[in-house]
C-alpha cells in the first residue's frame, strides 16, 4: 500500500478557452473540463450526467494549453487532486478541489478553420 499515490486521469472536453496568467515564479493556465457518463434508467431512457472539473496547469503545461487548447477540445489530463481554501471578499471561507496537471494530451483531430 505504500506505493499508492494521489493520481487522477480525466478524459473530457474543455468548457471554455484556458485562462492564462504569467507570474514571476512561472505561468499558470486554468480550465474547466466536462466529463460525461451515460446510462439507461429504470424506464429505459438514456440519461447523461456531466461533471465539471477545475484543472490547473503550470509552466510548460500552461504554455501548451495556451497554444493548443480551445473550447470544445477533447483532452486527457493526468495529475493529482489538490484541496485548498481561501477567503472571498466577504470573508467567507471557500473550499476548492482541483486537478493539478502532470501530463496533458489532445485526443480529437485538429479541425481546419475556414478562411
Amino acid at each position: 500500500m505504500r506505493n499508492l499515490k494521489n493520481q487522477v486521469q480525466l478524459i473530457g472536453h474543455l468548457g471554455a478557452d484556458p485562462e492564462f496568467s504569467e507570474f514571476s515564479t512561472g505561468n499558470k493556465a486554468t480550465m474547466s473540463i466536462a466529463t460525461s457518463e451515460s446510462y439507461k434508467n429504470k424506464s429505459g431512457e438514456k440519461v447523461t450526467e456531466t461533471q465539471w472539473h477545475h484543472v490547473v496547469a503550470w509552466n510548460g503545461n500552461a504554455k501548451f494549453a495556451k497554444s493548443y487548447l480551445t473550447k470544445g477540445t477533447e483532452v486527457m489530463v493526468q495529475g493529482k487532486l489538490v484541496n485548498r481554501s481561501y477567503e472571498d471578499k466577504t470573508g467567507t471561507t471557500r473550499y476548492v478541489t482541483e486537478v493539478v496537471v502532470d501530463q496533458m494530451l489532445i485526443l480529437n483531430k485538429k479541425v481546419e478553420k475556414d478562411s
